[in-house]
Formats: C-alpha cells, structure tokens, sequence
C-alpha cells in the first residue's frame, strides 16, 4: 500500500529561505499571511491530505466513476465525504478574491495545496482543481451579474466548474468545432453538440456544475475567430440563485481511460442546452485561454506530483527490500543481502527523480510568486516584468514538468521490479496517472512550439531576454564563491548552449519554419534543464547560508548540496545533446515522404 508524506519543510524552506517570501509582504494577501501563518497553512494543506485523499487513491482508481441509468455519475466510496471535507476547510477558495467569499490568500499557497493535493489523490485534485480554472475565467470576462451569480457557489465549493473544448473530430485545432449557439429573444442562447475528454464533467459531489463551453453562433466566421464562451449550467439558477430547472445538458458515457480512474472524464452531450454568453461573441478562444494558462501551470504542477510520490514510496522501497550484495562488499553483513539503496544503479535513478523534483518545486514556487506579482502589484513595471515570466514559463512547467513527471513515475516503479508492475503496491497506478499530463491542456508538442513561435518573438523577445540576463546576472555575482563552483560552471555552459539554440532559430527558422518545428521540443527542454540549474544554483546558495547560520541544519543542507551537485554533474551535461539536435535542422525530419511511414 502506498504511502504519502507531504513536503513541507522543503516548501517552507524554498519560500522563506530561497525566495525570500517576506519581501513580498506589501502585496495584497500576504499581509494576511506572514511566516508563522504561512507554516501553519502549509501543515494543515499537508495533514488533509495525507489523511482525508491519499487514503482513498488506490480505491478510488480500482473503483472508479459509475455513470447511472438516467445519466449521473457517482463518484468513487468516500470522494464525497472527503470533498465535503476539503469544501468545508475553505481549501477550495483559499487565494479566490474575497470579495466573493475567498479567502484571497496568495495564489502561491494554492500552487502548494496544488501540489500536495495531486500527490495525495491526483484523479480527487481535479474535481476542486477544474472549478477553479473555471472561476478565473468567469471572473475575468464575465459580468457583474454573472460574477454575483456563479463565483461565491463555486469559490465555495458547492458548485463546481469544467472547461468543454474538446470534440470528437478536434483536439487542439479547435477552429473545427461544430458545437453551435442559437440565439434566443431574451439574450440566452441554445447550445446544441457534444463534447469530450470532459473532467468532472458529472458527479455526484456538488449541488450544480458550471460547464463552460466553446460554440459558434450561427453566422459566424469559420475558425477560430467565430468561437465564443458560453456559461451552461447543469441546473439553470432560480431566481433566489439556487439550482433549479435541469437544463439539455448529460453525461453520454463515462471515457475508458488509461488512468485518473477516480475522475469522471465525460463525454458530454448539448442537445438545446440554455447558454449564456460569458464575454464578447466571437472572442471565446481568448477568453478560455485564461483559464487554460490557469490549467497549464497546474497541470505541470501534476507531473511534480506524481514524480513526488513515486519518489517517496521507490526511496522507502529501496532502503526496506533486500537484495544482492554491494559492490565494494557487504553493507549488512548480518543480513542475507544488502538493501537496495547500496547499489549506484538504484541511487542514480532516486537521484534523478529526487533532483528533479526539488529544483521543479522551485521552479513552480517561484514562477507562483511571480503570479502574485502579476494579480496584485501596483508597480507596473514589476507587473510587466512578472507578465513577461508567467508568459515564458507556462508552456516549460507544462511541458517539462511533466514529462519528466511520468518519466521519473516509471523509474519509481522500475525500482520495485515486478513489484512495481502489479498492483498492490500502487506504483502502476502512478504511471497511469503521471501519462495524461502530457497530454491534456495541449499536448507537450504544442507547448514546445508555443514557446518557440509565440513566447520567444513575443515583444521583440524581452521576456527571454530577461530570464537570460537574470542568470547571467546571478552567475557573475558570485563567481568568486568557491562554494557555489560546482553549480555555477555547469549553468554558465548550459545557459551559452541555450543562448546559441535561441540564435540558431533566429538565423535559420525565419526562411525554413520547419526548423523551428524540428528543433522545438529540444529546444522547451533545454529551457527547462537552465532553468531547473538556475534553481539548484539559488537553493545551493540558500542551503550554505542556513547552514552557516544554524549548525543543527547541516546535515539537512548537505543533502541539498549534494543533490545540487549530482543534478550539475549528471543530468545538466544533456543540455550538449539538445543543442546538437536543435542545430541539426529539419532536414532529416522532413527527408522521409509520408508515405513511407
């Protein structure tokens, strides 16, 4: 049976000692949560979940979700009690504006839960998790009506929301959707098609569910620019706000899926389903894709998840089983064999994993507190500059984080053998679960070709810029620090290596596209692996300093710095074969006719 310990000494670590959380004390929110009140929060996000989610993972996957005759869904023994549970602590509305009942908390603190959450039970995460991808949506094009209407239900959790993009003949290029909204004489519209791959698109866990959903009204432009955005409740709202007439809307099917068994991916079927219009007609897809960067970060958040709890359980697996002997001789001699952590086959892969998820982490935190930044400064040149990050950084934590998410879930479970092939251990399961990350929220491709034809030109391509010159920057202050060496040379080559990427497209992609294609996937993985480094080059640096401040954190310290200087020395030296395969072009992509494949 697998187990889940919540990280919190590193969150609060990475926080207080790396980013320095208390010098964004003037921001909004975080008046509301100084250090002390902070930990507090962090332990209790970790003790709900450890002991309300986690426990019901492995059951809610072998259950999963039971669409009835009349076209509910029940979600698995427990989901409910424990949603209650979780609705009722206020963790669904813990950084939701307050002015409609959150608590308005820093979205930082919702990135940890976040985290936390989707390690204990990701397939429950994604009940509370797709409300509020929903809710930033609502509240930024809907109208103050609609605001009053739906954002308290939902903030509080007695309402959840979805996100309906999807349809059976288009995924990402979704200007070939058919779903369509006709328009009514009081100013509603009736939206008639299907949609699918729909999360927690029924259950039986909240009073109502917000669906929101991508049609084109009928006349409008073909593509993209004939989308609109439009609030189809499960049961339309009385005229006191309570759930009242059901409306066309219906669970079709329950999806047969490779994993997160516990959530109900629905195929969803409209049929003159009462619509309205939330923002502007025909300017639907801009308004979504505030809630889908809103789902990207957490989705990448996910992948972390996922590599976290793999980790945990293949670490205590690795010290407990028995089996061979070290190589340099017997380490428990008393015993018939040694543990598996003496061999350097089992602690290079723990180690991947484990300096992986500690610079992710990082990586996550800091691109939350920029986030912060960007919702709640009134410095518009800090909003800028923290736009510009989210910008960046969105389509790298996606793509990167989850990837080596589901990566790092395989080398988990390879750790146990066959063990880690049946199911009691729970270890398959993390595999199948960590697999859809890649996928959803725009599969991983997409992201790294975001990131090369949007994020990288974008505004003469300042945002880049800047993160280049901030690493740069950290690498000249201190590279005099003896200390700091064995981080600092292997980010300053990786960071040259990205740079040349980043020129190399400049040089080459404008006259042949295709070598951007060619080259984009590297090219969101190099980004990351930089990024990943510069986040071991600021723990390290943190890690000395409390080190030489507390005595009785040093050992922990060490293991930092010793994970900083695995990660320098055997995973940053992938950054020369990304580059290779950048600059190679797209010439032997493209060399092959199609019909030879």
């Amino acid at each position: 049976m697998p187990s889940y310990q919540a990280p919190v000494d590193d969150v609060l670590f990475l926080l207080n000692d790396v980013f320095g959380y208390e010098k964004y004390g003037n921001l909004p929110g975080f008046e509301e949560a100084p250090a002390d009140v902070l930990e507090a929060i962090v332990r209790e996000a970790a003790k709900i979940c450890e002991e309300k989610l986690q426990p019901l993972n492995m059951s809610g996957d072998r259950e999963g979700c039971v669409r009835q005759p009349d076209g509910s869904v029940k979600a698995p023994k427990g989901f409910k009690q424990a949603y209650d549970a979780y609705r009722e602590g206020g963790w669904i509305g813990l950084s939701a504006d307050v002015e409609y009942g959150g608590q308005g908390l820093p979205y930082t603190l919702g990135a940890v839960m976040n985290e936390f959450s989707s390690a204990a039970n990701m397939a429950f995460s994604m009940y509370p998790g797709l409300t509020m991808g929903a809710l930033a949506a609502l509240l930024k094009h809907g109208s103050p009506e609609q605001k009053q209407l739906y954002a308290p239900k939902m903030i509080s959790g007695e309402w959840t929301g979805t996100m309906n993009l999807t349809e059976p003949h288009c995924g990402t290029d979704l200007g070939l959707l058919k779903s369509k909204a006709a328009p009514q004489p009081d100013g509603s519209y009736k939206i008639t098609g299907q949609k699918i791959f729909i999360s927690a698109g029924e259950h039986n866990m909240a009073e109502n569910i917000v669906h929101l959903v991508l049609a084109r009204i009928e006349g409008a432009p073909a593509g993209t620019r004939g989308i609109s955005l439009f609030i189809v409740p499960k049961f339309l709202p009385d005229a006191q706000g309570n759930p009242g007439a059901r409306n066309g809307v219906e669970c079709g099917a329950i999806e047969h899926k490779m994993g997160i068994h516990g959530n109900a991916t629905c195929v969803m079927n409209y049929d003159d389903a009462t619509g309205f219009l939330l923002g502007e007609a025909n300017k639907g897809l801009a308004a979504m894709f505030v809630m889908m960067n809103e789902a990207r970060l957490a989705v990448g958040i996910q992948g972390l998840a996922q590599s976290e709890v793999a980790y945990q359980n293949a670490a205590a697996y690795a010290k407990d089983r028995l089996q061979g002997r070290s190589l340099s001789g017997p380490k428990a001699p008393e015993k018939p064999a040694d543990p598996l952590i003496v061999h350097p086959d089992i602690r290079r892969m723990l180690l991947e994993i484990r300096s992986f998820n500690e610079a992710a982490r990082a990586l996550v935190l800091w691109t939350a507190l920029k986030s912060d930044v960007a919702h709640r400064s009134g410095d518009e040149k800090a909003i800028q500059a923290a736009d510009d990050h989210l910008g960046l950084m969105t389509p790298v934590i996606k793509g990167v984080l989850t990837d080596k998410g589901f990566d790092n879930a395989v080398k988990a479970q390879q750790i146990f053998g066959g063990h880690g092939y049946v199911g009691e251990w729970g270890m398959e399961q993390f595999v199948r679960d960590a697999r859809i990350a890649m996928i959803y929220e725009g599969a991983n491709g997409i992201q790294a070709l975001d990131l090369v034809g949007r994020k990288l030109p974008k505004d003469g391509g300042r945002a880049v810029m800047a993160f280049f010159n901030e690493v740069g920057a950290f690498i000249k202050t201190h590279e005099g620090d003896e200390d700091l060496k064995p981080m600092l040379a292997p980010l300053k080559q990786a960071l040259g290596q990205l740079q040349q990427a980043t020129m190399w497209f400049m040089q080459n992609a404008m006259a042949k596209p295709d070598h951007a294609g060619a080259g984009s996937y590297d090219y969101m993985h190099l980004f990351g692996l930089v990024g990943l480094g510069y986040m071991w080059a600021e723990i390290a640096k943190a890690a000395l300093a409390r080190k030489a401040a507390d005595a009785t954190q040093a050992s922990r310290m060490d293991a930092k710095l010793a994970t900083a200087k695995f990660f320098m020395a055997r995973v940053m030296p992938e950054s020369a074969a990304h580059l290779a395969r950048i600059t190679s072009g797209a010439d032997t992509l493209m060399a092959l006719p199609a019909d030879a494949f």
